[in-house]
């Protein structure tokens, strides 16, 4: 069974041995693990199942401004702080709703055809996927700023709900262009949950978000495509509004968020759970054996029946020590060792 094969039973409640895995790496991250293992390819060693192409606006940096960048749709975002992989924004590029002029760039679709054929050309056995970064909640966020988007809902709503119409408008031209290429499946990242519930609560959610990521959802399922949801933070009330427009895989799947043996009960014949190895509470503080003890602990908890990509809860951050990532990574491509029965 290979790489790919692995994914897609996951995706389909089978258990398969090996368990699919992967292992993701802001830069920071990655340069400390190269350092350490004095091995400038470790990355491609790690040996995940899963395969990206990735787009977020793809912000460049701006020249005469060290850690500025400017992405495709005009916002500046500041990397001098200890984020360098996503920074925060200089300034809202919408401040009035109501007297809103901001018109959406031409997306760079002849870039985005090289990134997914780059892809598609180095994905060998693994599952392959495009991933659409800062979707919906995000991108409304990085135009006008988040304080902006939550007033707005309860200040102009109509006004906003055209705005996020015309976010799925522009996302749809992307998405379209995806499903034209040999790929398994979408991703969507759109930050909606907090440390205990949503940002923006369920109802707002159910009234702004929803909709629209039913209508992307729809594109990709028809193409018989997974669909696949990124959001950090608690999103466990949405879960059956998400089953109900047909997501296939939910991450990022926080054990210090979630009750992970009673999700996997309620929703583990459902959706497919990614994550469980907290880079919150987990990998930056515990022992290597620690580490490798935790992550057996989760695979244990959530295995049966498939439905399980294990793998830390987000692109591992700076603060993780390298031994600790190894450790991890250890038990992943060690599985008959640690937990196979």
């Amino acid at each position: 069974m290979n790489r790919r094969e692995c994914v897609q039973d996951a995706l389909c409640h089978r258990e398969s041995n090996p368990i699919p895995y992967s292992v993701g790496l802001t830069g920071q991250a990655l340069n400390q693990l190269i350092a350490y293992t004095q091995d400038p390819d470790i990355q491609g060693k790690l040996g995940g199942f899963l395969h990206g192409a990735y787009y977020d606006g793809w912000p460049t940096e701006i020249p005469g401004r060290p850690e500025r960048f400017i992405d495709d749709f005009g916002v500046v975002w500041n990397r001098s702080g200890a984020d360098k992989d996503i920074g925060v924004i200089e300034k809202p590029l919408i401040e009035d709703l109501e007297e809103n002029h901001y018109r959406f760039p031409e997306p760079d679709l002849l870039r985005l055809r090289g990134e997914i054929e780059q892809m598609l050309a180095t994905r060998e056995d693994r599952f392959a996927m495009v991933d659409f970064g800062f979707c919906m909640f995000e991108r409304s966020w990085s135009l006008m700023g988040m304080e902006n988007v939550l007033a707005n809902m309860i200040i102009c709503p109509e006004e906003l709900e055209d705005f996020y119409d015309q976010i799925c408008d522009y996302m749809l031209r992307l998405v379209d262009v995806a499903l034209e290429y040999e790929i398994d499946a979408v991703y969507f990242g759109d930050d909606w949950g907090q440390q205990r519930g949503l940002i923006m609560g369920a109802g707002h959610w159910r009234r702004f978000i929803k909709p629209r990521m039913a209508r992307l959802y729809e594109r990709v399922k028809k193409k018989n495509k997974f669909v696949f949801q990124h959001s950090c933070g608690d999103c466990h009330e949405i879960f059956p509004d998400l089953i109900e427009i047909g997501l296939d895989c939910y991450q990022t799947f926080q054990p210090e968020i979630y009750d992970i043996k009673a999700m996997k009960e309620l929703y583990g014949d459902k959706i497919t759970f990614w994550g469980g190895i907290s880079t919150q509470q987990a990998l930056p503080f515990m022992t290597p054996q620690q580490v490798q003890a935790e992550t057996v602990r989760i695979v244990k908890a959530l295995r049966k029946n498939g439905g399980l990509i294990i793998a830390p809860t987000h692109a591992i951050p700076f603060d993780v020590p390298p031994e600790n990532i190894m450790a991890m990574v250890e038990v992943f491509q060690n599985q008959e060792q640690y937990f196979m029965e």
